[in-house]
């Protein structure tokens, strides 16, 4: 597929990008590099875990409360103009090729292609540091998919495309399936995934000056499938992102 053939390229450029700047024996350790192994995983999810789930008992602090705030009030911002945006993208035709390509299949494989190659190629080059920034990246995900599935099936939003052709679209809420069905539409799980793997990749690379805008574009690029297919709404994409970037540098790299 080709956004298969796309993630493994974009795994190839990571390559060249840190391969021209240091070799592999003489890459310098990020600063307070994080622990990270195939053992540790599962206590490092648990941890992250924990660092999630109580970040509402440190907004006291203004460093926290005023990106929180920045998030909330652009996501409610952008909830008034869901209808109009999700009506728009339901009429439109001009993104069949691109929908195809960027299926939510085919970004699905491509977010977990990206991590996989890394580790690969990290291991070939006996590269620690790409296999560490692989694993972290399947960290990040595995995060990310715990709070998806508990923000979706507690909000229950409808998808646009779930929402009949002559019905509101500005009545989403509390409208979908059982619990535990992670099909609802907020946040966006596609573009919580491909933010997090992204911003792992950004970060640690960040001294290689267009690897950020990369990983960041790809990711992107995902989100805006998410609209085009009208999967989700402009809010569920702008969450999804804001969260899969905050809790892969806050709560997974910990700066």
């Amino acid at each position: 597929m080709m956004i298969v053939k796309f993630s493994s390229a974009f795994a190839a450029i990571l390559l060249i990008a840190t391969a021209s700047g240091v070799s592999a024996q003489t890459t310098e350790p990020q600063p307070l590099d994080r622990p990270v192994s195939w053992k540790r995983l599962l206590p490092n999810v648990i941890n992250d875990q924990r660092r999630i789930w109580t970040f509402p008992a440190r907004l006291q602090r203004k460093k926290d409360w005023v990106p929180a705030a920045i998030v909330l009030a652009t996501t409610a911002a952008l909830l008034a103009l869901d209808p109009i945006e999700a009506g728009d993208f339901r009429r439109s035709s001009s993104f069949h090729t691109f929908n195809q390509v960027f299926s939510g299949n085919n970004t699905v494989i491509g977010t977990v292609v990206a991590p996989v190659s890394l580790y690969g190629i990290g291991m070939i080059r006996r590269d620690l540091k790409m296999q560490k920034t692989a694993l972290l990246a399947g960290e990040a995900v595995a995060d990310t998919e715990i709070l998806t599935t508990f923000l979706k099936d507690s909000t229950k939003r409808l998808r646009p495309s779930a929402v009949p052709a002559s019905g509101n679209l500005s009545d989403s809420w509390f409208e979908g399936g059982p619990v535990f069905n992670s099909k609802g539409s907020f946040p966006s799980g596609h573009t919580i995934a491909a933010f997090s793997v992204a911003t792992v990749v950004a970060r640690r690379y960040r001294d290689h000056r267009w690897v950020p805008y990369a990983a960041y574009g790809v990711a992107a690029v995902v989100g805006f499938s998410r609209l085009s297919l009208t999967t989700h709404f402009t809010s569920d994409v702008f969450m999804g992102g804001a969260l899969g970037y905050a809790i892969s540098r806050f709560a997974v790299l910990r700066e």
